[in-house]
């Protein structure tokens, strides 16, 4: 049976500031603690195909992807594939962000398949997967709910003589 996730996070900031910053993609590894570098191959209006890089796993292995991104501001939703599947067999991403009373909450769906030859199955993967987006999601929620609050500095009035 193919993997699913399904996990969500509600995040104490503004839309604008929560969209703006996830679809970043060039700072998403300030943003995210697993990704060492994205790379933006291709810009098309809302389509953007990136190659992510990972930092080192525990063996020492350094993982990489190609994936394309297609954001839907109007509707609040983002689609993405894997065009560099790896050990998937397919792997496809939807984010939803929908404003609520507390924030904006943000919602990973992920659905996809391990490839036969794969170190993990689909099972194994859904755990690593839930796992660690629970993580990711806390530490987005941590850093935009600090920069909501971080006071923007106020110019210094011009010196007059």
């Amino acid at each position: 049976m193919p993997g699913h996730t399904d996990n969500a996070i509600t995040i104490n900031a503004p839309l604008d500031l929560v969209w703006h910053t996830t679809n970043d993609l060039e700072n998403w590894p300030t943003l995210f603690s697993e990704y060492a570098a994205v790379d933006i191959l291709t810009r098309d209006g809302d389509r953007t195909t990136f190659r992510l890089t990972m930092h080192p796993d525990p063996d020492g292995t350094v993982w990489s992807w190609v994936s394309e991104r297609i954001t839907n501001r109007p509707h609040l939703t983002v689609t993405a594939r894997r065009l560099e599947p790896g050990p998937f067999a397919y792997m496809h991403l939807r984010w939803h962000y929908t404003e609520t009373p507390h924030g904006v909450q943000l919602r990973w769906i992920q659905d996809f398949a391990m490839r036969p030859d794969a170190p993990l199955d689909d099972t194994a993967m859904t755990d690593r997967i839930n796992h660690n987006s629970r993580i990711q999601l806390a530490l987005i929620r941590d850093r935009l709910e600090a920069q909501a609050t971080t006071p923007t500095p106020t110019p210094a009035p011009a010196a007059v003589d």
